[in-house]
């Protein structure tokens, strides 16, 4: 399971997801927000663009092999997920962890002995899945969903954190060559947020454009040795340590 704050959080993570989809593993995406302020398109309304967003996330998901009943969003407000009603997303996360009972979750990494920068939605996110993924596992929190709702307690054994900079913490390199293609094609399909469609949306691209949106993509994958890379701080044990 990964939770991120935006449709494209995933991203990150994307060559990853679509190796683990290939083994037999089932991924699932929950996204916080819906995404509806992410623009600079003056023609186009938070309805329009939450809409536009999820189908990009929906699209991105199908070249990995994703299928589109393992993503979740959540539905909050873009810009603003810090001013939410911190208890209650922690407790729709939890709903979610002690139903899918992930083996492991991936997340915005919320920092190694310190608080980790990164901007607020990010920053939000980091800090709810943490503190998500610590309560699933305390019977008498949040105890509704298991006297009501029929589910159990939940502690989720390994952790993958991602970010977008600062490379420092991890501790987990994946080779993804063999997926290289699919996170470009996926990457591609975020037209709304990447290339010409961030100022000037437009559903149908040009060919050129095509190939500037996954020229984009590949130029922003990270290599390592010679291979194309995606790196994790992986984290194993009580959720109360993972910052630690």
């Amino acid at each position: 399971m990964l939770i991120g704050a935006h449709a494209d959080d995933d991203a990150l993570s994307h060559g990853t997801l679509a190796m683990l989809q290939a083994h037999g593993n089932q991924a699932y995406v929950v996204t916080l927000t819906t995404g509806n302020v992410g623009t600079q398109d003056p023609n186009l309304s938070r309805t329009q663009l939450a809409q536009i967003r999820r189908q990009e996330e929906l699209a991105a998901l199908a070249e990995l092999g994703i299928p589109s009943d393992h993503y979740i969003n959540l539905g909050y407000d873009d810009g603003l997920l810090e001013f939410e009603d911190r208890k209650a997303v922690v407790e729709n996360l939890v709903r979610w962890i002690r139903k899918m009972r992930p083996d492991v979750l991936f997340a915005w990494d919320p920092g190694r002995n310190y608080q980790r920068w990164h901007k607020s939605d990010h920053r939000a996110a980091a800090y709810l899945a943490a503190d998500a993924a610590r309560a699933a596992m305390w019977r008498l929190l949040f105890e509704g969903q298991i006297t009501q709702e029929g589910l159990k307690e939940y502690m989720i054994p390994e952790y993958l954190f991602y970010n977008d900079y600062d490379h420092e913490d991890e501790n987990t390199i994946v080779d993804i060559s063999e997926f290289v293609e699919k996170k470009v094609n996926a990457g591609a399909k975020y037209v709304s947020q990447f290339g010409p469609g961030w100022k000037n949306y437009k559903v149908n691209l040009s060919e050129a454009e095509l190939k500037a949106m996954k020229d984009l993509t590949r130029n922003h994958m990270r290599i390592k040795d010679g291979k194309p890379i995606e790196g994790f701080r992986y984290y194993r044990g009580l959720p109360d340590a993972l910052g630690k």
